[in-house]
């Protein structure tokens, strides 16, 4: 079986909602969650699509500015939208998101500011936004470190155990923890280490794998003979996969995930099937190892025009789509502002909180750096 014919089989079980003609269509292992969407307005919908359509026009803006020298480095997240938009509005407020690096959807929807994602990835800032910061909505930050916030977000997730921060029966007061990571990151060592004592403490913790078929060069076929769902069952741990390119599907079943947790019935794990149309990062070049028929085949997937195509079956109207497009455009036009207005910072600030207190060897080496700048003023020789 060739890598594309294996990306486009369904699995048993699959939890999808929306086909991707955009027609309503649930599978069978979608009936459970289903009530979760028909709590939904239409306002509700339309900002899924909204969202989508908006980090999709920054996520391209982005790409742009660092092939133009603006940024360091950049993770596109191009196609695999409905599966971060669906989950993110999922959680609650009171919930902690622990993102890997290409969670442009998750952090902007819980009120982290586009241009902290960006001063990031030019190197501004080794955090880019504060945690505890209420604006962020309990949005941790980017770890490019791979795997290792799986454990982060389950060190917290037992200490909310331990605090009787969950599984009191107040559902505006427990809290839950949902971590995002990739298909290449499930094969590291401390994504299983993480299962082993969330499944142990049971914590309020659900593991979002998003499965966009390739770690880096690598295709999900060589990382595992099996659906990636099946790793978290192995720990005891109720997982779920769903067509990460249907944001209801994301939706409800990350619902439905982080409110079992959050009442006190341990991790949940889901594997969202999902797609990279993009480069790894800006620093990879997929054709190397892809093929045009596959990008073609997840392309007639795309999420935005599965949920574009509902909205209309429901009766948007034309306008709705076009001001989303030009909403998309102008908030883009505004990072791309901002991002040149940035500038740079000053050198010395590489010797910030390298000690808690003062050190001599900081302070040579600081002194000599001065000195060596100052030699390239004019006159000095």
């Amino acid at each position: 079986m060739t890598q594309t014919e294996r990306l486009t089989v369904d699995e048993p079980g699959l939890v999808r909602i929306l086909a991707a003609d955009g027609s309503y269509a649930p599978t069978p292992a979608a009936e459970p969650y289903l009530h979760h969407i028909e709590q939904l307005a239409d306002a509700d919908l339309e900002q899924f699509y909204r969202d989508m359509v908006v980090v999709r026009a920054f996520d391209t803006q982005a790409t742009n500015l660092q092939r133009q020298g603006q940024l360091a480095l950049w993770p596109p997240s191009y196609g695999q939208e409905a599966a971060q938009v669906g989950s993110a509005h999922a959680a609650r407020r009171q919930d902690h998101l622990f993102p890997s690096y290409r969670e442009h959807a998750v952090c902007m929807i819980r009120g982290v500011d586009p241009i902290d994602i960006i001063r990031l990835m030019r190197g501004l800032t080794h955090g880019g936004w504060n945690p505890a910061d209420p604006a962020v909505g309990n949005t941790h930050l980017y770890t490019l470190v791979l795997g290792s916030h799986t454990l982060h977000a389950t060190g917290f997730g037992m200490g909310l155990v331990f605090d009787g921060r969950c599984g009191t029966g107040d559902a505006d007061r427990d809290e839950a923890v949902i971590v995002y990571y990739g298909d290449g990151a499930s094969s590291q060592g401390d994504v299983h280490e993480a299962m082993v004592f969330a499944a142990s403490y049971q914590s309020p913790e659900v593991f979002f794998l998003q499965n966009n078929q390739w770690a880096i060069s690598v295709p999900v076929t060589t990382q595992a003979r099996v659906p990636l769902a099946r790793r978290g069952s192995g720990y005891g741990i109720e997982s779920i996969q769903l067509d990460g390119n249907d944001v209801l599907a994301s939706f409800a079943v990350a619902r439905s995930a982080l409110d079992a947790a959050r009442a006190g019935s341990g991790p949940r794990a889901i594997e969202a099937v999902t797609y990279r149309m993009g480069a790894h990062t800006t620093s990879d070049d997929p054709t190397k190892y892809r093929t045009a028929a596959e990008e073609e085949a997840w392309a007639r997937r795309d999420p935005i025009a599965r949920m574009r195509a509902y909205l209309s079956h429901r009766g948007a109207a034309e306008s709705f789509f076009t001001d989303v497009d030009a909403a998309a455009a102008a908030a883009a036009e505004e990072v791309r502002a901002r991002t040149m207005a940035l500038g740079s910072i000053p050198t010395a600030t590489m010797f910030d909180h390298v000690y808690s207190e003062p050190h001599p060897l900081i302070d040579a080496q600081q002194a000599w750096l001065a000195e060596y700048e100052a030699s390239f003023e004019e006159g000095v020789r």
